[in-house]
């Protein structure tokens, strides 16, 4: 903890960190699939990526982003749920797939506050049981008020 505190994100520093973690499903992704209208045979055709590279079918790499979206929503609790909202994301990479019964884990680290623009960025790394990477995010929270 710094000597300063914030006041655009109270009780946050640089250097804290947050994270989540889940094995995606097939349930998981198919429900994902249903509510984006994302139905592709890379989520849903079993016969079809058989075929590919990958030798099975793969989870939505914005499953994945959601995941680090449940990271920016702790660390919002953590702060007693002021008012802020997640700006977005930047360099976004799906480095690798996520096939179904992979656990990702998310560690999701502030990186820097400005008090003067009310933001906040956080580094989100998403890995698999193997510890490789498979997403890796900037993400973007803002002070509204």
């Amino acid at each position: 903890m710094s000597d300063e505190a914030s006041t655009s994100f109270p009780g946050v520093d640089i250097g804290d960190e947050v994270g989540t973690a889940r094995t995606i499903s097939e349930s998981d992704v198919y429900l994902f699939a249903g509510l984006t209208g994302d139905i592709g045979p890379n989520h849903t055709n079993d016969s079809y990526m058989r075929e590919t590279a990958f030798g099975q079918r793969v989870a939505h790499g914005a499953l994945t982003l959601g995941l680090m979206s449940t990271c920016s929503t702790k660390l919002i609790e953590r702060m007693g749920n002021p008012p802020v909202v997640n700006y977005g994301y930047e360099r976004v990479r799906f480095v690798r797939p996520v096939f179904f019964g992979d656990t990702v884990t998310v560690r999701y680290i502030v990186r820097e506050i400005d008090e003067d623009r009310g933001l906040l960025t956080a580094e989100a790394t998403a890995t698999n049981q193997r510890d490789e990477v498979v997403a890796a995010a900037t993400n973007l929270l803002r002070r509204f008020t």
